[in-house]
């Protein structure tokens, strides 16, 4: 009885998904609950208008759609997707993913603190005015050397902005790399992550289990196995699970892996956010 805390839809420049859709994908697979996390990436290189979004437009359709997650969707199935019961009622909330850069805390702080959002992911899809996603951000220099920046840029975020839930996809550069995440692993860069996840418990921050690190064929989530059980040996004690799914068949992707990830790390419990406050729910 898991929920998916990270979910993208037409408010995303990346994402034609309906609302709607998404939130029957969900009572398909008989998830608890659900949050959207659309994307808002201010000052987005080479495309700047791509990820930006009515941010009160959102907030009024998804306070709409809530009372629809609530509802019977009897025999309403998804294409793609396995048929299961849509009747039952699913618990939604709101939330949003921010583009971190240092030079737009303050931007993000305004927002922050005149939308009443219930839940606030941030994550780094722009490190030093280029997005590792194009092969740009690598060219000259070497594939670690590419990764240690991303990291670095974190640490960057963390020290000027924190009125954010959870670091979204700690790792999330070894998805594009050249050789993705072959020749990475937690232990290579172990001093570096590990002054992240200090910094992050240290603000009373957590991360999350990202499932489409599986999706984009890496084998493992989003961050690795090896980090979020670091996290949890270090003091770590919030962690979500979000899908990062852009469509419906994405939702709760590969979920059945998530409770074996979590416990083996050391966690009983997984975090939902209502009205930007942690909720502990036992693991399945």
């Amino acid at each position: 009885m898991l929920w998916d805390t990270h979910m993208h839809t037409h408010f995303s420049g990346d994402s034609e998904a309906a609302p709607k859709d998404m939130i029957r994908a969900a009572k398909a697979l008989g998830l608890s609950g659900i949050c959207f996390t659309d994307h808002l990436d201010l000052d987005f290189p080479d495309e700047p208008e791509l990820f930006l979004m009515d941010v009160d437009q959102y907030i009024e359709e998804m306070n709409t759609l809530a009372s629809h997650a609530q509802g019977s969707q009897r025999n309403v199935g998804v294409s793609g997707s396995a048929q299961g019961d849509t009747t039952k009622p699913l618990e939604m909330r709101i939330g949003i993913e921010l583009g971190l850069q240092p030079h737009l805390a303050e931007k993000h702080r305004e927002l922050t603190a005149s939308h009443p959002f219930d839940f606030v992911i941030g994550s780094s899809h722009v490190v030093h005015g280029k997005d590792p996603y194009y092969p740009a951000f690598y060219q000259n220099k070497a594939e670690d050397e590419a990764y240690a920046e991303y990291f670095s840029s974190i640490l960057e975020n963390i020290a000027v902005f924190d009125d954010f839930d959870v670091y979204g996809h700690l790792d999330y550069v070894v998805r594009y790399g050249p050789n993705k995440n072959k020749f990475y692993s937690y232990e290579k860069f172990a001093d570096i992550i590990d002054e992240i996840l200090r910094a992050l418990i240290a603000k009373g921050k957590g991360i999350e289990l990202n499932t489409a690190g599986f999706k984009y064929g890496l084998g493992h989530p989003n961050p690795t196995e090896a980090v979020i059980k670091r996290y949890r040996e270090l003091g770590g004690e919030i962690i979500t699970i979000g899908s990062d799914a852009h469509a419906p068949e994405h939702v709760g992707y590969d979920f059945a892996k998530v409770p074996g990830i979590l416990t083996d790390a050391g966690f009983r419990y997984f975090t939902v956010y209502k009205n930007r406050k942690p909720q502990f729910l036992r693991l399945p």
